[in-house]
């Protein structure tokens, strides 16, 4: 038990906060449509939160490889803290729209160097490792939507952005007192990664390739959580409970397919698991505006198993391909291009729901999404080792 103390107290520790996480981002797009009742800021919401992704990433990852993980994670837990509290106090869209930037400054370190972490503690196994955290990170959004069914009967006012700093802080605890850094020797501090180590390595053609994905699985995850349930509101008068049931059938989705993409990748099926996911994304976003609100729901459900696929094969793909010196920076570039997608999709998205009808939006988003995967197929299919 004590060998996986580390482990347990990541998990556990995200576990909480996502949580709270998955019940406020259920909440946050009926804010905005309160205040503006407006598709294109509902997609600001992702824009702000993807912005620090863009700016920080690499320069965490940096020093997360040269001075250790923990205290990065830890503070992580401290800003989301501090971001709920912005959001409690909200009453305009730009006192939101900063709470969101705050609380993608936080979860940079625990998205990105938490796997990071596990991978290097946990070598022999990191793809099993690395797909309990995320299935972790999305059960507990899970739990949140779940608990969003509910937020309007149990919270008044922005009440549920409190218990959402009260999860905060209570992982940021945990992480403090239960989760070690790897070893030294392990991850070899003393060794200063390079910046041309690094830039080669993002530059190297099937790791730009598979982080070109990451930018369009990011996209398709912003999208998601900010224009899909304002589309269902507006297309389909989704209630609450609708968007509740949405939400938590895509965090349940994700935390399925992470986890089974994790057990793959140990067993060298990277690339088919990375292929398959694209596809399955690419029909289920493409066609779930053609029925009715279950139709569509039933659709999305398909589409995020696909995108969790792809998010933890590509992950672990590009980890094993890194030295130990670089796991920081490499998880580091990958949250960098998926925030990148994370800010542009729901902006761009929005914009097109202004000119163009939504089905003809989704139709093109789909067929990016397949086109791409033609394109990483043939490029990583000469990578024998994975």
């Amino acid at each position: 038990m004590k060998k996986n103390s580390t482990a347990a107290g990541v998990n556990t520790s995200v576990f909480l906060l996502m949580a709270g996480v998955g019940l406020i981002v259920a909440i946050l797009p009926q804010k905005i449509m309160d205040i503006s009742y407006s598709i294109a800021d509902v997609g600001m919401l992702a824009s702000a939160y993807a912005l620090p992704n863009i700016l920080l990433q690499l320069p965490i990852g940096r020093l997360a490889d040269r001075f250790g993980f923990k205290f990065f994670i830890t503070a992580g837990y401290l800003f989301c803290t501090i971001s709920g509290l912005i959001y409690f106090y909200a009453d305009s869209l730009e006192a939101y729209f900063f709470g969101r930037f705050l609380q993608g400054i936080a979860e940079i370190p625990i998205w990105a160097l938490a796997p990071a972490l596990l991978s290097l503690r946990y070598s022999s196994q990191k793809g099993r490792f690395m797909g309990i955290y995320n299935a972790c990170l999305h059960l507990g959004l899970t739990s949140g939507g779940f608990l969003s069914i509910f937020a309007s009967e149990i919270f008044d006012g922005n009440k549920a952005f409190l218990l959402f700093s009260l999860l905060s802080i209570s992982g940021g605890l945990i992480t403090f007192f239960c989760v070690k850094e790897p070893l030294k020797e392990t991850i070899r501090k003393h060794e200063r990664p390079l910046a041309d180590d690094l830039l080669k390595l993002i530059f190297q053609k099937t790791n730009i390739t598979v982080l070109m994905g990451t930018a369009v699985y990011g996209a398709g995850y912003g999208i998601f959580i900010t224009i899909i349930p304002a589309l269902l509101i507006k297309i389909h008068n989704a209630s609450p409970v609708i968007n509740g049931i949405y939400f938590s059938l895509f965090y349940i989705s994700i935390s399925i397919s992470q986890l089974y993409g994790g057990i793959r990748a140990d067993n060298r099926n990277i690339k088919s698991a990375m292929i398959s996911g694209l596809l399955s994304a690419s029909i289920g976003t493409g066609i779930f505006l053609k029925g009715g609100i279950y139709f569509s729901v039933s659709c999305l459900t398909f589409a995020s198993l696909g995108l969790g696929l792809f998010s933890m094969s590509s992950m672990t793909f590009l980890n094993k391909k890194t030295p130990d010196s670089l796991k920081g920076s490499i998880s580091g570039a990958f949250f960098l291009f998926w925030g990148s997608g994370y800010f542009a999709g729901p902006f761009i998205m929005g914009k097109m729901n202004a000119y163009f009808s939504a089905s003809f939006s989704f139709l093109l988003f789909s067929i990016v999404i397949f086109i791409y995967s033609g394109l990483a197929s043939f490029v990583i299919k000469k990578e024998d080792d994975f």
